[in-house]
């Protein structure tokens, strides 16, 4: 079985891949460039789906670049035969002129907790948002480049109760919201905030499993049941 490589610093992307994978099978190499282009600009879900499919492939270019430089494998001695996951997530939002916007994580300074107050107040609460991943996932032989690319981007609609002032302050006390994408977390305590779900769960835990693992199937690298 050829190795799995985990193309992101995300512990919970790893957690996901764990519930499929044994650890022995998962290899951790996150991209080098942490610059990303962002999602400024944009006014439509297209536009967002297109720059995230870019920003997926320019971290897959960059650990597969890592990957065929010895010096920086990850493990002593990587087969040539190798897969790939990278992937993207954001959350979208509508701002006060109906136009998409994107939350990423809090900022890291104390003002995080006042950002994330403000999201739910003004974007999350009583309204319903979308998460957006996208996925790429290439299998590699170092004799046979390039390699064999497939990408999916998928989108879940979560609605978040309308109440939200009567549980932010324990909410925040919690902490939880420091490094999740909107400010929360669907799979921990974030979770009481959530009405209603269309679509992927795993989606907006980072990384959307169904879609993925339709992919590894597709290029031979899930084995079939």
């Amino acid at each position: 079985m050829i190795p799995v490589v985990v193309g992101s610093r995300s512990p919970r992307r790893l957690e996901l891949l764990q519930a499929v994978f044994p650890d022995e099978r998962l290899i951790v190499c996150p991209p080098e460039n942490a610059d990303e282009p962002g999602f400024d600009g944009l006014t439509t879900l297209a536009d967002f789906e297109a720059r995230i499919a870019h920003i997926v492939d320019d971290k897959l270019n960059d650990v597969v670049s890592q990957l065929l430089r010895s010096n920086r494998c990850p493990v002593d001695a990587l087969p040539d035969e190798f897969a790939v996951i990278c992937a993207d997530t954001t959350v979208i939002v509508e701002d006060e002129a109906g136009r998409p916007l994107s939350l990423g994580q809090p900022p890291e300074s104390e003002q995080w907790r006042e950002v994330v107050a403000d999201w739910f107040r003004r974007y999350l609460g009583g309204r319903t948002h979308v998460v957006m991943s996208g996925v790429a996932v290439a299998r590699c032989n170092r004799k046979t480049l390039p390699q064999t690319v497939c990408r999916r981007v998928s989108l879940t609609r979560v609605t978040v109760r309308s109440d939200v002032d009567k549980w932010l302050d324990w909410y925040l006390a919690t902490g939880e919201p420091i490094g999740k994408a909107g400010g929360y977390a669907i799979q921990g305590a974030g979770s009481v905030f959530v009405t209603k779900l269309e679509g992927s769960y795993s989606n907006v835990v980072g990384l959307p499993l169904e879609e993925t693992l339709a992919m590894l199937r597709e290029l031979n690298v899930l084995e079939s049941a």
